[in-house]
């Protein structure tokens, strides 16, 4: 293509050759570096999706393009027919980071989640005994763990699921952040796991009670239950702990992880737990040509390392509790509440003079700020842990600016 790129090049590339499965902002962006992001044009932008939480450690963090450099020019890509030199060291690195027996690492967010699925059924038949076939897992309205058929027979969500039946059966949806009605559904004695984001994202960064998650985790034990915590967006730092569920010490039976277990540079996603359940998978019952290659394990354990050389939960807690008392004092009637944790938060929108929650993300790229709208009254906030306080205030100003233009 001798064609010079411009963004309307490249929105009508897009348009005309690949699927409409997105509704994009219209900004094309050419460059990334830390907190910021740039158009084809040169217009500089604070990044505050951060690729819905996977660009956790920053754009082209150096190290993290280090070792994936590296790795690249030795060796890529086995598949798991044969060992590789890479793979146990960040087994070894990644059991000990987050305190499991065994890892079985995948590509996406949604394979992860499709391994606890099938780590549950097949735990729930070896060893709770629930017979052939029968195995219950409940989750919550709201949730969001993929785009897979599997997953979507689980979501209440219209847009992901009209049009895709016949669904995948053995799962209980109960609402979310409601005791009662998971102590009802634990009553069931084929009830195998309870899979639950600690804040759901997707739902526009619903926060549960302080005490859900612990309550929670106790009423599966009392019962049996794997607890299974579906953290590809809220883990990694980003909610102010390494892993949101730790913000109640509580240790899932199965944990899913993805997004910024790579820094945002290669699709990492992984499921841990101990022997007891994950050795309940033999060869042949579960696999993933890409899963565990040397890449993503040495691009993983660099994209860990930065977590920790930088305390990034330490920040996000701090810098997270400065942004929502920042928005908090936005006088406008348009911000109906505004909640989260660490630096995952949002703002629900109301309509305003036929201006919505789309309009204000607009109005957020003309002063160089990208947020998200989702369910179409909510924005997500969720930039690169690495920000400085310096660059959120200034980030904190246009998104104020941007509101306030709507009054």
């Amino acid at each position: 293509m001798t064609e010079k790129m411009t963004s309307q090049l490249a929105m009508e590339l897009e348009n005309k050759h690949g699927a409409h499965n997105y509704h994009p902002l219209p900004v094309v962006l050419a460059k990334g570096k830390g907190a910021r992001v740039w158009n084809v044009e040169g217009k500089e932008y604070f990044d505050f999706l951060s690729a819905y939480s996977a660009v956790n450690q920053g754009h082209c963090h150096p190290k993290i393009i280090g070792a994936l450099i590296e790795q690249a020019k030795t060796l890529t890509l086995t598949s798991r027919a044969f060992f590789n030199d890479v793979l146990g060291v960040y087994e070894k690195f990644a059991t000990e980071y987050f305190g499991y027996d065994k890892i079985l690492p995948m590509n996406s967010g949604a394979e992860g989640d499709e391994t606890a699925l099938k780590l549950c059924r097949k735990w729930a038949y070896e060893k709770k005994g629930v017979p052939e076939n029968q195995a219950k897992i409940i989750v919550c309205d709201g949730n969001f763990h993929g785009r897979t058929i599997t997953v979507i027979s689980m979501s209440t969500d219209p847009d992901s699921r009209d049009g895709f039946g016949p669904f995948t059966p053995g799962f209980i949806a109960i609402p979310y952040n409601d005791l009662a009605a998971l102590e009802e559904a634990l009553k069931d004695p084929n009830v195998a796991g309870f899979l639950v984001e600690p804040i759901q994202g997707e739902a526009g960064v619903f926060v549960p009670d302080e005490g859900y998650l612990k309550k929670a985790y106790d009423l599966c034990k009392s019962k049996n239950v794997l607890f299974i915590a579906d953290e590809v967006q809220t883990g990694i730092a980003r909610t102010g702990k390494l892993l949101a569920c730790d913000h109640e010490g509580v240790r899932p039976d199965i944990l899913i992880l993805g997004k910024a277990l790579s820094g945002g540079v290669y699709p990492v996603s992984a499921v841990l737990a101990d022997d007891e359940i994950m050795l309940t998978i033999k060869p042949g019952e579960h696999g993933s040509t890409f899963g565990g290659n040397p890449l993503a394990a040495r691009v993983s354990i660099a994209a860990l390392e930065v977590v920790k050389e930088e305390n990034l939960a330490e920040r996000a807690e701090a810098l997270g509790k400065i942004f929502r008392d920042e928005m908090r004092k936005i006088d406008s009637d348009m911000i109906e509440l505004v909640r989260g944790k660490g630096l995952l938060n949002a703002i629900v929108i109301k309509p305003k003079n036929g201006k919505t929650a789309w309009d204000v993300c607009l109005k957020m790229a003309e002063n160089g700020v990208l947020a998200k709208p989702t369910h179409g009254h909510i924005i997500r906030f969720a930039p690169p842990l690495v920000i400085s306080e310096e660059e959120l205030r200034e980030a904190i100003e246009r998104i104020k600016k941007s509101i306030l233009s709507f009054e």
